[in-house]
């Protein structure tokens, strides 16, 4: 994946994975010592919070509603144990694969005062761990950041009518304007590699739209991609990894959400699908201010830079 020398933390994560020869599909199996043995020391105290909260936010979520069970039982006859999942030992369970929450459910969730509060917990969350990677000093990254994101947003909407690929957006409300841009942005930064023959669209490689009869587990298991997606239905979006739901946010704020792609991608350190790979590259160096390094700029991340660039007469 295309990073900048500077970003010496994702480096240093991917390398340590690939002498572990682990894959980004293991991810789920890994217990709490698994994620400190893979990223040790303190600086990494955020990633590993983060990695453990993807995979296992469902039994976090029980837990937390059945305090006060006698026995310190979980309901399920097994004993509660409150740990810090960066810094204390617990053993192996038996099984190691995580249950999969069901995704409809996520989609649809009970209006309760727990759910929007996690799913905000664990977006504050990997956007911090974003700014511990590109930028620790500064206490406002995550505003400088939108504020890049508005911009870019704004220059694109043009560039996507001199392609011929957005209409104009007078007549449209944000959430259908921020499908279009999104569903547009590959091709606005096309890749040379096509997207698999299943997946369709490259724009589906990071933005779904749920059909009225669609189940969304069979989608995400038939996904071929492992690359963060997000799933738009009709009240709400969901952002997944894998066949893996993380939050769920309502649907307008749909215009923030390539941002938490992007976040996902380097608090996990996901390889960049080929299919969009030139446009999250763009959006890396032009939202995210994280250059480049030489030996990962392509010829087609030039060209596509190099035309934007003009475009907007830089």
């Amino acid at each position: 994946m295309c990073r900048s020398a500077s970003t010496w933390p994702h480096a240093f994560a991917t390398e340590n994975m690939r002498a572990a020869d682990i894959s980004e599909a293991l991810l789920p199996t890994l217990s709490r010592q698994d994620i400190r043995d893979l990223f040790p020391g303190p600086e990494h105290f955020l990633r590993r919070k983060a990695t453990w909260k993807l995979f296992h936010k469902e039994q976090e979520v029980q837990q937390a509603a059945s305090p006060n069970q006698e026995n310190g039982s979980n309901g399920r006859g097994l004993a509660t144990v409150q740990v810090n999942p960066c810094v204390s030992e617990t053993p192996r369970p038996s099984n190691p694969t995580p249950p999969q929450p069901d995704v409809q459910e996520i989609l649809d969730p009970p209006r309760t005062c727990s759910y929007p509060t996690l799913n905000m917990l664990f977006i504050l969350t990997v956007m911090d761990e974003l700014r511990c990677i590109l930028d620790r000093s500064n206490p406002d990254f995550i505003s400088d950041l939108k504020t890049s994101w508005e911009s870019f947003y704004g220059k694109a909407q043009f560039y996507g009518v001199f392609k011929k690929l957005l209409g104009p957006s007078t007549t449209q409300d944000k959430v259908t304007r921020s499908i279009a841009m999104m569903k547009a942005l590959p091709e606005m930064f096309p890749s040379p590699v096509a997207p698999p023959k299943n997946l369709g669209h490259a724009s589906e490689a990071m933005v779904h739209i749920l059909e009225p009869t669609e189940n969304p587990n069979t989608y995400l298991q038939r996904r071929p991609v492992f690359s963060p997606v997000l799933i738009i239905c009709d009240s709400s979006c969901m952002l997944a990894i894998g066949s893996t739901p993380v939050i769920t946010f309502p649907k307008e704020n749909i215009d923030t959400a390539v941002l938490y792609l992007l976040a996902y991608y380097y608090t996990f350190h996901l390889t960049y699908p080929k299919c969009i790979a030139t446009l999250l590259s763009v959006l890396q160096s032009e939202v995210q201010q994280d250059a480049i390094h030489d030996s990962y700029a392509t010829s087609s991340y030039k060209k596509a830079l190099s035309e934007w660039k003009k475009f907007i007469g830089e």
